[in-house]
């Protein structure tokens, strides 16, 4: 089944598929996307087709629906209390890019080595950027699914929250508030969706470590830039947060797994 879709023009896939799939989720009762959000998750989608075939389209897919089903968990309670998502968790453009950037950019790195317009130096301190590139997209976004599932059910379930640089209690929902439910669903989430990855076979067993391990130094580290600098700055909104807190993820993973083949080497 796979190499028939591999032997088939890989833009024409994507863009059938994500036509087709588009004019589902728009006639769909529950909206995950609102309509300007449709038409850049269908472009995002099809560079993800296009740069990292079936296998780079499975990892998003499964943030985006695990990530989306998760936003909804105590929707009713969290509306309530004001701390939802707006538009019940329908994402926009900037949802979309805050979110996926970063995977975006691994994805195009990755097209672009394959297609022969980059060729790596064989004295290059990275011999092999395009598994690393791999190990950046998957990091990325275990690192965003690990964020979304802490937030939303830290948010949901959290029976006691903390500001993660005091320690001390604060409301749900507050920036840069932590929770032990929040943190375990957290770390699930980012177990998950790296077993994903290495399932699809676009990293190993020892990438799932990393990712893991990533997306945990990621979270934590997006939860202090909440606590610290996002009130003081108009322009560092959620979005751009979840941008730097995938890149810090990815940027991660690569080091750690870099780390470790120079250190065994």
């Amino acid at each position: 089944m796979s190499s028939l879709i591999d032997s088939v023009n890989p833009w024409l896939v994507a863009v059938v598929l994500n036509t087709i799939l588009l004019g589902l989720a728009w006639i769909a009762p529950k909206k995950l996307l609102t309509p300007a959000g449709s038409f850049h998750a269908w472009f995002l989608a099809i560079l993800i087709w296009v740069t990292l075939g079936w296998q780079g389209y499975v990892v998003v897919m499964f943030y985006f629906l695990v990530g989306s089903g998760v936003t909804r968990i105590g929707m009713a309670e969290k509306e309530a209390e004001g701390i939802a998502e707006k538009r019940s968790g329908a994402r926009g453009p900037e949802n979309v890019w805050g979110s996926a950037l970063t995977g975006a950019l691994c994805a195009l790195g990755v097209g672009i080595i394959n297609s022969g317009f980059l060729v790596p130096s064989p004295q290059s301190l990275v011999p092999n950027p395009q598994s690393l590139l791999l190990l950046g997209y998957v990091a990325s976004f275990s690192t965003k699914l690990a964020d979304t599932t802490a937030s939303e059910v830290g948010k949901a379930y959290g029976k006691s929250t903390f500001l993660i640089t005091t320690l001390k209690p604060v409301p749900r929902g507050t920036e840069g508030a932590v929770s032990l439910e929040g943190t375990l669903a957290g770390i699930v989430a980012s177990v998950a969706i790296a077993f994903v990855g290495w399932g699809v076979g676009l990293i190993d067993l020892l990438g799932v470590a990393w990712c893991i391990l990533a997306s945990f130094i990621a979270t934590n580290l997006e939860s202090v830039i909440g606590a610290t600098l996002q009130s003081k700055y108009n322009w560092l909104t959620n979005e751009v947060v979840n941008i730097f807190n995938t890149l810090i993820g990815a940027i991660a993973a690569v080091l750690l797994a870099w780390t470790w083949v120079n250190i065994i080497n």
